[in-house]
């Protein structure tokens, strides 16, 4: 039975009517099906989700990041990966089943597979977790992440998680510290690692594994501090705001392209991903094989640079480039020309002050 958003009300009509059309019982027992008006119907639906899709806001695509239907982690490591050897436990305290983690193949090469699993029905859902992540779910990642570096494996992260688990008990067994470490590790890393965001990407409990060379989002996905409703009850006090929360908040994949934050946007099929699982998940390998290749004759110390240099980056005009003084050491900010004649005018203010009034005397003795 499929599901249906709010703003998928006249969608789901012409499904309906359509379905219906299809059936050759109709109320007076065995009847013909009528082919053109089911192709007609058809069509209508198509343009009607071309028109929706094509206008969502920032909240309606937070919907569909969320949609019940949606493909979720492990469905595409079934998919893309073959071979998949799964692992578990974090040598100090359990499993973790909001996370699932193991080597795989992708076209003969060996990779470092780490899904965030939200589960597909209640039961498996709350044997998820619904998946957010517990403190042994991160440290079960990381010494995986060191064991992939270890051997030269590339590391893939599946990210959809509304955030880590906020438990009493994953707090006593430390939350923070696990996923600071997470953050730490993958930034650490001399192997490429890539974040695929397939749904929500919520809080720290995604950047813990989306620290990554390249950071790649869906095209209804979602990426964010905070969930809307929380940034609204936080703000306004009224969660019912969530539209002008997730508005201001710059939460959508082109949004966050815009600003620099992610590198890639992997476009949908028409009414979202999960209209069409098997499409989707082929332009998943497809990037994941191509961002690969671009690593390909990267050193180890030019894997970890452009990591660093990535993230230093975000929010600034030009970023850090490697120092080049003697020590060959560390990173240099690179201003744009227009900050450093700004730069220049704030520094030497007095000077020119002074320029500008002795020209303007000059000007009035001339003068008079």
């Amino acid at each position: 039975m499929k599901n249906y958003l709010e703003f998928e009300k006249e969608i789901k009509a012409l499904e309906q009517e359509v379905d219906s059309l299809k059936s050759p019982f109709g109320s007076e027992g065995i009847s013909e099906v009528d082919t053109q008006k089911i192709k007609k119907t058809q069509n209508e639906i198509n343009e009607k989700l071309k028109e929706t899709y094509k206008n969502l806001n920032s909240w309606q695509r937070t919907q569909v990041a969320r949609h019940e239907d949606r493909p979720k982690a492990n469905f595409y490591i079934k998919k893309i990966f073959s071979q998949f050897t799964l692992l578990s436990g974090d040598r100090y305290f359990g499993d973790d089943k909001s996370v699932i983690a193991g080597f795989g193949l992708i076209d003969n090469k060996s990779v470092l597979v780490l899904g965030q699993e939200k589960g597909e029905d209640l039961n498996s859902r709350i044997e998820r977790n619904f998946g957010m992540m517990r403190p042994e779910g991160y440290r079960k990642c990381i010494r995986l992440m060191k064991l992939a570096d270890r051997f030269q494996i590339p590391v893939v992260s599946f990210i959809d998680t509304p955030g880590a688990y906020p438990g009493l008990g994953a707090e006593q067994r430390g939350q923070a510290s696990a996923i600071a470490n997470s953050i730490e590790c993958c930034m650490s890393l001399t192997v490429p690692n890539i974040s695929i965001i397939i749904g929500e990407g919520g809080s720290g409990g995604a950047i813990a594994l989306a620290s990554s060379n390249k950071v790649i989002m869906l095209e209804n996905s979602i990426y964010s501090v905070i969930s809307p409703e929380g940034c609204a009850s936080i703000l306004w006090r009224d969660p019912s705001k969530s539209l002008q929360a997730a508005e201001a908040m710059k939460l959508t994949a082109k949004d966050l392209l815009n600003l620099g934050v992610i590198d890639e946007i992997i476009s949908e099929p028409l009414g979202g991903a999960h209209r069409d699982p098997e499409i989707i998940a082929g332009d998943i390998k497809h990037s994941i094989l191509k961002n690969l290749k671009s690593f390909e004759n990267f050193s180890k110390d030019q894997i970890y640079e452009h990591r660093k240099a990535k993230f230093l980056q975000i929010g600034r005009d030009q970023g850090f480039s490697k120092s080049t003084n003697i020590e060959g050491r560390g990173l240099s900010y690179k201003e744009s020309n227009l900050q450093k004649i700004t730069t220049h005018l704030v520094k030497n203010k007095l000077v020119y002050s002074g320029l500008g009034l002795l020209a303007a005397v000059s000007l009035i003795t001339l003068l008079f």
